[in-house]
């Protein structure tokens, strides 16, 4: 099965890639796209958004509580309920699932991780985008023989969506 994963810096493009392919693809992908959270022209948290319009608020520097990435309180309880529902949603329907993204945030979650794992195992094919540095979770992905890692440039971002979506089961 088709499995690709994007790859880069923050802010290259990744999730406006993985936007464009869903808009293209409408009703074959199922799965979840992250956005920012912008208040007075700052980044203060980031929104889960499956593709059905569910959302909820992934971390938020706001968010207190154990679990933190960096400024961002994480409520990994958005993750589960809402990310990994539409993982799963996406390997029972057969479509092609989007996990946008496999970031410091989700991993965090062993049911999310879990999730990645049996979506990339499953019949469906998987688009999504992953943590650019290092991780020992995101290394074992960039090892599988059943997934092509695409890095994204600004001198290739343009192309990338003409090229997944041709890599993709018609």
């Amino acid at each position: 099965m088709t499995n690709i994963v994007l790859v880069g810096p923050p802010r290259i493009g990744k999730t406006s890639i993985i936007k464009a392919v869903i808009s293209k693809l409408t009703d074959k992908c199922e799965g979840f796209y992250t956005e920012e959270i912008v208040e007075q022209d700052e980044r203060v948290g980031f929104q889960l958004v499956t593709l059905t319009k569910r959302s909820c608020t992934l971390s938020h520097r706001d968010i207190a509580g154990h679990v933190h990435v960096g400024k961002y309180g994480v409520d990994l309880e958005c993750v589960e309920e809402v990310g990994v529902t539409a993982i799963k949603k996406g390997i029972k329907t057969g479509k092609i699932v989007v996990i946008d993204e496999i970031g410091k945030m989700e991993i965090l979650s062993r049911s999310f991780r879990l999730a990645v794992l049996d979506a990339l195992d499953s019949q469906s094919a998987v688009v999504g985008t992953m943590l650019f540095k290092r991780h020992p979770f995101c290394d074992k992905i960039r090892a599988r023989k059943d997934v092509e890692v695409l890095e994204v440039t600004e001198g290739n971002r343009d192309k990338l969506v003409d090229i997944i979506i041709g890599k993709l089961p018609k």
